[in-house]
């Protein structure tokens, strides 16, 4: 299964590079920790399936909750594969990701939902220290970029 992942990660960034869009972003922004983090691989070959490289390179401010490797591992391969296939369909997920303005980790715990950029809201929680959105939990908080902030999690959100 890992595998087979890595090979499709490879394939569609191979293809995302092969269209002709943006070189690697540089700097400090959410494009440019996500493309330079192998932790986020398959994050940054989705964001450029969809498109979304230059508006996460944008001034925002912008929360991202951002899926690792392993989130996007738990999507049955068949789901995703077809997922990144369908830029429309890829674009409403990874912007269900995303919230308007610099949320740092103590404003979301005491947070209940927050609306996304594709205007649909997130539930969020918190327990035993524990902040949930979704059914994601934050492994880590606080990535400060030069545009947002960025909290990691483990699980890919679905709108």
């Amino acid at each position: 299964m890992k595998k087979m992942l890595l090979c499709t990660t490879l394939l569609f960034t191979g293809v995302a590079f092969a269209g002709g869009g943006s070189s690697m972003p540089s700097g400090n922004t959410i494009a440019a920790i996500v493309s330079n983090d192998p932790n986020f691989s398959t994050l940054l070959a989705a964001v450029k399936a969809a498109g979304l490289v230059e508006t996460l390179s944008s001034p925002g401010p912008f929360t991202v909750f951002a899926p690792t490797n392993a989130a996007f591992a738990k999507i049955p391969q068949a789901d995703l594969n077809a997922l990144l296939n369908d830029p429309a369909a890829l674009k409403s997920v990874l912007l269900y990701h995303v919230v308007p303005g610099k949320v740092t980790a103590s404003q979301v715990t005491g947070l209940t939902s927050a609306t996304t950029v594709n205007g649909a809201d997130l539930n969020i929680s918190t327990s035993g220290g524990m902040v949930m959105i979704n059914d994601a939990t934050v492994t880590k908080a606080d990535i400060m970029a030069s545009n947002g902030v960025i909290h990691v999690i483990d699980t890919v959100l679905m709108p």
